[in-house]
């Protein structure tokens, strides 16, 4: 709302200077009164399409490869020095990002970041791959600039953002929020946003980020952001009208008649699942052996450390997948990856590129070839072929979690010395996190 902004030769540059709120008005009466008589009440078209848009949060999380009992984090940042991706003196997001996907666990959380278009724009595409490429081979979803991140905004759990739209609209659907940078000196101390900076909890970066997003998420109360959201929008749900009936006055010409004025409804992103590039350290305990019971954590390998002392009583393998950009770690894996089609006639079926992995990597114990969201074919040293499905979600939909997972249960319960045929008989049961999941293997 600022004169600069606003208008050239001290004289409004806009026929109509489009607001989403009356609170806006005083704002702008305050900071540039030239350009009051250009203002309207248009409400806000992309707070329509997300409130339109919220009974298809379960297909959006979907979407991102959320499984059961998983949270999906999405971190946020607008574009400003005071922003998470910021020049700040702290440059604190491309560390952030490597941080969050080496210390959640990769089976209990999803990370996901949506970055303004104007980072985008004023570093350029390849620079923010290449500042995020940690992150994005250890799992992160990097969201594009224009499209999806409204989706991937109602699909969240917690919201990790700054003081742009994208977390202020998070707080105003209700979505648990933690600031991780606030310009607090540079806002209009009135408007919205500054009062979201004042009641929403601040990320304490030098402390552990599982426990402090698993306590907003934990302790998160519905209600705590109701007064945002009454000031996103004079009218929710009406932008499309009254942006229409603003625009044809305009021009000079009648809205259609008998037409209701409609905006467009979000779409169903593409299927996006997890497929980590980064070799990951796998944590297993047995649990039980009547049938079969495994607990596994994941976590990608890196410079930053999960929290905690989970090594204790456990044992550890190593997971490569066969593209890794560091072809060394092949020699040293455990289990070596490939997600891909059962009839891909690139590599042969899964019981072909099994055995050839395993011929040309003696080091290696399990060949895990992945065909499919919940399933995967399993070679083992011994000769052993297996197939691993996991059973069906209560509704019927396959279940999201990576099925690599399985195969290093599998891999616990063979070092550990057990039948392969006990596992064949009663299948096995594998846990991340708080979930139980029932494994068949053929």
């Amino acid at each position: 709302m600022d004169p600069d902004w606003l208008l050239h030769d001290g004289r409004p540059i806009a026929d109509a200077t489009v607001l989403s709120h009356p609170e806006q008005l005083d704002r702008l009466g305050a900071a540039c009164p030239e350009a009051v008589p250009t203002a309207v009440l248009g409400g806000d078209p992309c707070y329509d399409r997300i409130l339109d848009a919220l009974p298809h949060r379960d297909r959006f999380r979907r979407a991102l490869g959320v499984a059961a009992g998983q949270r999906l984090i999405v971190v946020n940042s607008t574009w400003s020095p005071g922003s998470l991706f910021g020049d700040g003196d702290e440059d604190l997001l491309p560390s952030l990002l490597p941080r969050l996907t080496a210390e959640l666990p990769a089976d209990e959380y999803r990370v996901a970041a949506v970055l303004h278009p104007n980072i985008w724009h004023g570093h350029g595409p390849g620079q923010v791959r290449a500042w995020l490429d940690r992150a994005r081979a250890a799992g992160l979803v990097l969201v594009p600039p224009l499209e999806g991140w409204r989706q991937a905004l109602i699909a969240a759990d917690c919201v990790l953002g700054d003081h742009g739209s994208v977390t202020y609209y998070a707080a105003a659907i209700g979505t648990p929020v933690l600031l991780g940078a606030f310009p607090d000196a540079t806002l209009d101390p009135d408007s919205p946003v500054a009062a979201l900076g004042r009641t929403a909890p601040r990320l304490r970066p030098h402390e552990g980020l599982r426990a402090q997003l698993d306590h907003v998420v934990d302790h998160h109360e519905p209600g705590r952001y109701r007064a945002f959201a009454d000031q996103v929008s004079s009218d929710p749900g009406a932008s499309a009208r009254l942006l229409r009936r603003v625009f044809h006055d305009l021009i000079g010409i009648p809205e259609p008649a008998g037409r209701p004025a409609l905006l467009d409804r979000l779409p169903l992103p593409a299927f996006e699942p997890a497929e980590r590039t980064a070799p990951v350290r796998v944590l297993t305990r047995l649990l039980g052996a009547a049938p079969p019971e495994i607990a596994v954590t994941r976590h990608p390998e890196g410079p930053y450390e999960p929290e905690g002392d989970e090594d204790f009583g456990w044992d550890a393998h190593t997971v490569v997948h066969e593209d890794t950009r560091d072809t060394s770690r092949l020699r040293l894996a455990d289990i070596i990856v490939r997600y891909g089609s059962a009839d891909d006639p690139r590599v042969g079926p899964p019981s072909a590129w099994t055995a050839e992995i395993l011929s040309r990597h003696p080091g290696c114990a399990l060949a895990v070839y992945v065909t499919g969201v919940d399933r995967c074919t399993v070679r083992l040293r011994d000769g052993g072929v297996v197939r691993l499905s996991a059973t069906a979600c209560p509704d019927g939909r396959a279940d999201l979690c990576d099925p690599v997972v399985y195969a290093s249960a599998l891999h616990a319960w063979v070092v550990a010395g057990k039948s392969l045929s006990e596992a064949v008989a009663s299948g096995v049961r594998v846990v991340t996190g708080a979930v139980r999941r029932v494994v068949t293997v053929r």
